[in-house]
């Protein structure tokens, strides 16, 4: 077998170069099985070509003596603390926080260094190809013995569910996710949105309708444009930049023939503090796949913003939903967090949606009572519940004191709470099935005409107020497990 380089391990207590020193290791391995990929296409090779993903561990002695405010960035007990790493260069900002804080906290050195877990081929091409698109019958057969490939073996979320085996001589996991994990997702994030993982911002919205998107390109395109705002550029799926600095890229640049299956869209500000929009379409299934992949890039918060039945008879049509409580009747997440497990609202992700909706519709105090409402969310898997028996559900609906019910918000909430992502939603009334308001073609034009544009306003906003709260002050301890990884 022909190995990358093989790189000895380094103890390092500067933030920056155990930064250096993974890009430097992550680029050593990929480059090699780049090289080695393109001499197989062309000559063939015979022997098995390997290379490995960097490393940081940390061997801690001591029971941790830190700031109890924290959330993140310490080690509970002592024992020996390891993850493998991937894409340094698009994850650098991210890297050098958790180091700075492991080495404030702790002050012992960081030890990086080129791991056991081989790197796949396909994930040594950042932005992907299609490796067999280009290979013969012969070399696709030999192609796995050439190469490692993607091991959904070692691709699990056992971490972040609290189910990984570990004991003392293990070593027990520094971060949520491996780098086969997240190689992974990138991978998986790309084919579903159609935008580059660089683009992705730390604030992001989920939503379940075509209207809001439109409403977005266009407040996004205008709002880049004036160039008075916080925000450098617009990013649409294939990877189409609207910006100042670059007012004629997106004449240079084909449109996509067909959009994906869950476009995004991205409103870009420095060190990643603007907004992605995500249309995920309709279902909980969706919104499991989409936030099982946002979630490896660490997102401060994510929001729901979409529309809703509304179970009250005193609710209208365009009244918003401040979801604090959920009721999971979807199922998609059973297996990976129980529905005893409760979702319990973060005080920060509410107060500030609250705001937003005061600031942007000018209501405070008790008027912002006549058109938002605070309860719980019912979601669920079958579009089609109104048609189950009434009696059953109204019961069900009132026991758990449901205010609204859809098909997506309890499974991203779930998910939030899975992958230490703060969560929220803010829903609008769109019909009252049981109160004979259905959701009718003639009505719906109207009522989406109407209420998008604010509620997209509003989810925005809700960012911004988030952004400028400091991520102490957001990451909550509430999210947290017994035993939590050091990495946020």
């Amino acid at each position: 077998m022909i190995e990358a380089e093989k790189i000895a391990p380094v103890f390092l207590k500067d933030p920056d170069k155990a930064c250096e020193q993974i890009i430097k290791i992550y680029e050593t391995q990929t480059d090699f099985l780049r090289r080695s990929f393109k001499k197989f296409s062309t000559f063939g090779l015979t022997e098995r070509h390997r290379a490995y993903y960097p490393y940081v561990r940390l061997q801690n002695k001591h029971f941790a003596q830190h700031d109890t405010r924290l959330s993140y960035g310490f080690i509970y007990n002592p024992g020996t603390y390891y993850t493998t790493l991937t894409r340094p260069k698009l994850f650098r900002r991210y890297l050098h926080e958790q180091f700075s804080l492991l080495l404030r906290n702790h002050h012992i050195p960081l030890e990086v260094g080129l791991s056991t877990t081989p790197i796949p081929i396909h994930f040594a091409f950042e932005e992907g190809i299609h490796l067999e698109g280009g290979l013969g019958s012969e070399s696709l057969q030999l192609l796995r013995e050439i190469f490692d490939v993607p091991d959904l073996a070692v691709v699990n979320d056992s971490i972040a569910n609290g189910t990984y085996p570990t004991n003392d001589e293990d070593n027990r996991p520094l971060s949520l996710f491996t780098a086969p994990r997240v190689d992974y997702s990138l991978f998986r994030l790309k084919h579903y949105t159609a935008t580059s993982c660089d683009h992705f911002q730390n604030f992001v919205l989920f939503t379940n309708y075509q209207f809001y998107v439109d409403e977005f390109v266009k407040y996004g395109r205008d709002l880049v444009k004036t160039g008075k705002s916080r925000y450098t550029a617009f990013v649409e799926p294939g990877d189409i930049i609207t910006s100042l600095s670059q007012p004629a890229e997106r004449n240079t640049q084909k449109t996509l023939s067909r959009l994906p299956q869950m476009p995004a869209y991205h409103l870009v500000a420095p060190q990643d503090h603007g907004v992605t929009l995500i249309n995920i379409g309709v279902g909980p299934s969706n919104a499991k796949t989409i936030t099982d992949h946002v979630a490896v890039l660490r997102p401060h918060a994510w929001i729901m913003l979409g529309h809703c039945a509304g179970l009250r008879n005193s609710q209208r049509l365009g009244d918003y939903v401040l979801a604090h409580g959920y009721v999971r009747m979807d199922h998609v997440l059973d297996a990976d967090l129980p529905t005893w497990v409760p979702l319990p609202p973060l005080a920060e992700i509410q107060v500030a949606l609250q705001q937003a909706v005061g600031a942007i519709t000018g209501l405070q105090g008790y008027d912002l009572k006549k058109i938002m409402r605070t309860g719980t969310v019912a979601t669920v898997a079958d579009r089609n519940w109104e048609i189950r028996p009434q009696s059953e559900q109204i019961q069900q609906f009132s026991q758990s004191r449901a205010i609204a019910l859809d098909m997506e918000s309890a499974t991203i909430a779930a998910n939030g709470f899975r992958f230490r992502v703060p969560y929220g939603t803010l829903l609008c009334v769109s019909d009252k099935p049981l109160h004979g308001e259905m959701k009718l073609p003639g009505m719906a034009s109207a009522f989406y005409n109407q209420q998008v544009s604010q509620h997209l306003k509003i989810g925005i906003h809700t960012m911004e107020l988030l952004a400028n709260l400091g991520l102490e002050s957001l990451h909550s301890r509430k999210l947290r497990s017994f035993s939590e990884t050091a990495f946020q």
